[in-house]
């Protein structure tokens, strides 16, 4: 009678099996070693640390019974597709209940939930770090009142379109969220000034934030971010807070040297003073600004921009109609290569020589968003036979949405 093949189960510990785990550096390699047998599924769900989970109560139950000792979850729900009714309040008491030691949870888009599920995280995760719920519209100051409370260790909170939350929240997180690194608050309409102020008297070293179309905030409220926070500050995203003006770009410029992400684009009160003075401070380190609708800048500041900013990969200057020529003939003279990758320039009154300027020293862009500028057409840009590389895209029609999408990272 013939022996049977001796089994690989037979000979291996445990912990061997952990280490050989440990090795796989891609999640879709860890998952197929789950599906080796029972046992190595079992020892790959004991260890599984991040996972994504579509909607659906009884999945999400099932996976979390599996994986019991995750710290980094994300139920985030797609903004063009509609689950109803998708996460639940009662899918955060079971979170809240069964992986306790979490420390990022995503939950972008779950519109159902309410300031009951946020009491749930409050009362159920202490060792959160990171919480987004970005457009999640029904939640308000009372539900994040208990997250900051039971979440002291939060570090990243992000409420991008949570229209109803309003100074108290700030103050709130001032008090309790002295840890606070990371604040998205783009749309959220009814923060001010007063808001900001409160929260400058907390955390002291955020490194980003993100108070885009907050029309109340202006020079007074991101001042005082800045004058507590300037140091540690990597990106302030400010898009079409048209209460700033040059006061706190001077401000950026004075205290803010390792700053990487500007946006300013709708500030229509910036002038080229204020831009070159942040230029001049830290134009070294910045990798992505934003300027679209500064009408009153200039070739001045632009010029600025592209001959000292070695580290520049996407740049916005759309609307910007007095930006000529002269902006991109820097690159030219410049001592150093271009790293530009995306450059949107709708409306901007250059002419072909500028974009072939673009072209022959730009040799890593990705994407140039040319359209309606009054001297460029499609027709005369092919007659000209200006080269891109091969994988950059030319807009001129507004035929590249998806590309779009993808653009808007950068920024």
């Amino acid at each position: 009678m013939e022996e049977s093949a001796p089994c690989i189960n037979d000979f291996l510990t445990d912990d061997e099996l952990l280490t050989i785990l440990s090795k796989l550096e891609r999640q879709d390699e860890k998952d197929w070693f789950g599906l080796v047998c029972k046992r190595w599924c079992k020892i790959q769900s004991a260890e599984r640390r991040r996972l994504c989970v579509p909607p659906g109560p009884a999945r999400l139950r099932r996976l979390l019974a599996r994986f019991s000792r995750l710290t980094h979850l994300d139920m985030s729900q797609s903004l063009s597709r509609s689950f109803y009714p998708g996460v639940t309040d009662s899918d955060l008491d079971s979170v809240a209940d069964s992986v306790p030691h979490l420390r990022l949870l995503h939950l972008k888009n779950c519109k159902a939930i309410s300031d009951a599920g946020l009491a749930a995280i409050g009362n159920g995760l202490p060792s959160l770090e990171s919480l987004d719920v970005s457009n999640c519209r029904k939640l308000t100051d009372k539900g994040f009142a208990e997250v900051a409370s039971g979440c002291r260790n939060l570090r990243s909170l992000y409420l991008t379109g949570c229209r109803l939350v309003t100074d108290s929240l700030l103050q709130t997180l001032s008090e309790n969220c002295l840890k606070l690194e990371e604040l998205g608050l783009a749309s959220c309409f009814k923060i001010t000034d007063s808001g900001l102020t409160h929260l400058s008297e907390g955390p002291r070293n955020i490194r980003t934030i993100d108070v885009s179309k907050c029309t109340n905030v202006g020079d007074l409220g991101v001042g005082k971010i800045i004058s507590t926070s300037g140091e540690s500050l990597v990106s302030v995203k400010l898009l079409d807070c048209s209460k700033v003006t040059d006061v706190t770009v001077f401000a950026l410029a004075k205290s803010c040297p390792n700053l990487e992400v500007l946006v300013i684009g709708g500030c229509s009160d910036v002038t080229d003073e204020s831009l070159r003075a942040v230029i001049s401070s830290c134009g070294k380190n910045i990798r992505s600004l934003r300027l679209n609708s500064c009408e009153k800048l200039t070739d001045l500041s632009l010029n600025s921009v592209i001959s000292n900013c070695e580290n520049l990969v996407a740049l916005d200057i759309g609307c910007c109609d007095k930006v000529t020529d002269i902006t991109f003939k820097t690159l030219i003279t410049n001592d150093f290569v271009s790293k530009l990758k995306v450059l949107k320039a709708s409306r901007v009154g250059f002419t072909l020589m500028g974009v072939h300027i673009i072209s022959e020293f730009c040799k890593g862009m990705e994407y140039i968003d040319l359209r309606s500028c009054p001297h460029i057409s499609r027709f005369v840009y092919d007659i000209a036979d200006i080269r891109f590389p091969s994988g950059c895209r030319v807009n001129f029609d507004s035929s590249l949405s998806d590309t779009e999408t993808m653009v808007e990272m950068y920024f």
